[in-house]
């Protein structure tokens, strides 16, 4: 079985292989770890123009054997900095409840995500225009509000608030905004999975109202195909 360490480095190498562009990928990973190009490129003894070529697309995508060496050093001088970073992403075993927790090669508009759940928008569409979302996180609502602690609902952000937190196995919408309420921080756009937009609770929209968050209904009747579509369309 994997340490949580080895998960979280196979998840990252995974999300650069697998990237359509490599490139995208290597610099936010070196970004969230928050290396500078010169200071990765003498931990992996090459010159800084390399790590360049790489995150610019001019060089070919990197192995394999590569993508291990430069994972792990990312790794190891976050370990060295206190572990802040990593930490992010070791979710404990009972936090069932995330899905799925991505980060974005690049920020994107928040009406592209949106638009890629088929959303409504039930309140505070007009903060929409201004916000820029890094990542976003699929949340179980029920496994959420039963079994996770305060400190686990915050790694739901991964490496960035500035996100988008959806949330599945929607009723009405009160339990998960209420869990939004009374924890820190917040984030950038909630999606509710489930009710439809006339089926939201007032309490729910309210509480979008003063927090300032972005209120959204997905009208995508499977959870499978909201996962896939999100897949599709943002990275």
């Amino acid at each position: 079985m994997l340490t949580a360490k080895e998960s979280v480095a196979k998840n990252i190498a995974g999300d650069i292989t697998l990237a359509d562009k490599s490139s995208d990928s290597m610099r936010k990973w070196r970004e969230i770890f928050g290396l500078k190009q010169g200071e990765l490129a003498s931990r992996l003894k090459l010159s800084p123009s390399v790590i360049s070529d790489y995150e610019s697309g001019r060089r070919n995508s990197p192995g394999t054997g590569f993508v291990k060496r430069f994972v792990e050093t990312l790794i190891t001088v976050d370990e060295e900095r206190g572990g802040k970073t990593i930490s992010k992403f070791i979710v404990s075993p009972v936090t069932d409840a995330i899905i799925e927790l991505r980060e974005l090669p690049k920020p994107v508009k928040a009406s592209r995500l949106v638009k890629a759940v088929e959303g409504e928008v039930v309140a505070n569409k007009r903060l929409l225009s201004n916000r820029d979302l890094r990542g976003y996180t699929i949340i179980d609502s029920i496994q959420a509000i039963m079994n996770m602690s305060e400190r686990e609902f915050r790694s739901i952000y991964g490496s960035s608030t500035d996100r988008a937190l959806i949330f599945t196995k929607v009723k009405m919408g009160r339990s998960p905004m209420i869990a939004v309420k009374v924890t820190q921080p917040k984030p950038e756009m909630i999606v509710l999975h489930g009710p439809t937009p006339d089926k939201v609770d007032s309490l729910a929209k309210h509480i979008a109202e003063s927090e300032r968050i972005p209120l959204v209904v997905s009208k995508i009747k499977s959870e499978d195909t909201l996962i896939d579509r999100l897949g599709r369309m943002l990275t």
